[in-house]
């Protein structure tokens, strides 16, 4: 059955979907760029014109990214598939089938893991270790327990493939406040952000870089076979 359509975070996260796609041919899934956060998303999720193709019987959602590492086990550059998502003593499943047919078409080294959602940035390598230890949560987001929680409700099928980013040793800049409340980036605040913790900003834009680049690598391969598309 094939996947209807494909979310991810606007932005960066959402131009290297795109261009993981530019190249394939045959039926395509349609890429929806969507706001950043939980309380956006849902919002976003709710009023959304395009909720018919999501809704319809039958559909297959799969959502796309990148995130951090919770754990030692999961470096820069990890593909990751998410079993399910905690949040707040919460927990929302994936579909099992289509998380084990993305698991047999990704050819690259995929890992399994269990994920929480924030409401904020994760930060500190401390809390990271932290939520890690106390949770047993491999990797952090900041939509997708929300986004399980709508679909789960209505009886579509999610799935969700994403790329660490960030580790769990270092710092990265605190950019909470550069996420405006309709869940879109402040440019300007993104930038305070940076030069504040330059050297934090330095390893989070490396990471990045790698995580965006095996994004788009990893988009090509579930498509190009046409095994998804």
């Amino acid at each position: 059955m094939p996947i209807n359509t494909i979310l991810v975070p606007q932005g960066a996260e959402y131009k290297a979907v795109c261009r993981g796609l530019s190249g394939v041919t045959g039926s395509m899934p349609t890429v929806v760029a969507i706001p950043v956060g939980m309380k956006p998303l849902l919002k976003y999720l709710q009023k959304s014109p395009g909720n018919a193709q999501f809704l319809a019987p039958k559909s297959r959602v799969l959502i796309m990214g990148i995130c951090g590492s919770l754990s030692d086990r999961h470096t820069v550059g990890n593909i990751v598939l998410y079993q399910d998502c905690l949040f707040s003593g919460k927990r929302q499943e994936c579909d099992r089938t289509f998380t084990a047919q993305l698991q047999s078409s990704i050819a690259q080294k995929v890992y399994l893991v269990k994920s929480m959602t924030s409401d904020r940035v994760i930060w500190s390598a401390a809390e990271k270790r932290h939520l890690g230890e106390t949770l047993a949560a491999d990797v952090v987001d900041m939509e997708g327990f929300t986004a399980l929680e709508f679909f789960n409700a209505t009886g579509v099928a999610v799935a969700m493939v994403r790329v660490v980013s960030d580790n769990c040793q270092h710092d990265i800049p605190n950019l909470t406040s550069a996420i405006n409340s309709d869940g879109s980036l402040n440019p300007f605040a993104l930038a305070m952000g940076m030069l504040r913790q330059p050297l934090a900003a330095t390893r989070l834009i490396r990471g990045s870089l790698t995580a965006l680049k095996t994004l788009e690598q990893v988009t090509n391969l579930l498509f190009s076979g046409n095994k998804l598309g």
